[in-house]
């Protein structure tokens, strides 16, 4: 079964709609962005998160005495990189902290074959956050990996079958008017549990 994560997660209310709809993984941005969270914000988020939902944080080229000190304070249970960072970093990484590191690759036009040390790689658009799905035919599977890009309801079940992700990776594509709509994460995670009818 496919996993789930609903990244951008920002406010109580949508804490409450991820612990109704269980998700297997939230992210909290904390890079400049409208999704951005503070670390005093997520921390609180995080008390009222489910503990069976893991929480992933997403930086980009950030201090790793950063992502140490927010880890340390139970915060996230996982690290999303999508920044420039290279394997060295990912390498001091390690040292610092336990939690499972994602990397994000940014497909353009060209195929894509990258590899790395982190747990897993996560595919996503050159304009991360725009809400639009890159060439899938650039990478030739997902299998093991993360999926974002344009994810939503009507594409769902096509990135499964073609891709096999691990997971998929939702943002956009449960907002409305740029706020997380409560109704879109309960369709999608039916849709892609085979439960919505």
């Amino acid at each position: 079964m496919t996993k789930i994560k609903i990244c951008g997660v920002a406010s109580l209310p949508v804490i409450n709609a991820v612990n109704e709809h269980m998700p297997d993984y939230i992210g909290f941005v904390f890079v400049p962005s409208k999704r951005q969270v503070s670390a005093e914000t997520a921390k609180k988020l995080k008390q009222s998160l489910n503990p069976a939902i893991k929480a992933v944080g997403v930086f980009v080229n950030e201090k790793i005495e950063n992502i140490q000190a927010i880890y340390k304070e139970n915060i996230i249970d996982m690290v999303q990189l999508h920044g420039d960072e290279a394997e060295n970093y990912i390498a001091e990484l390690r040292k610092k902290i336990t939690a499972p590191i994602i990397k994000a690759v940014q497909v353009g036009e060209a195929p894509v074959n990258f590899k790395t040390t982190a747990d897993y790689l996560l595919f996503d658009g050159a304009q991360a956050g725009s809400g639009k799905t890159f060439n899938w035919g650039n990478i030739k599977t997902a299998q093991g990996a993360f999926l974002a890009g344009g994810i939503n309801a009507a594409n769902a079940l096509e990135a499964i079958k073609t891709l096999s992700p691990y997971c998929l990776d939702i943002s956009s594509g449960v907002e409305t008017n740029g706020i997380k709509d409560a109704e879109k994460i309960k369709q999608i995670i039916e849709i892609i549990r085979g439960t919505h009818v």
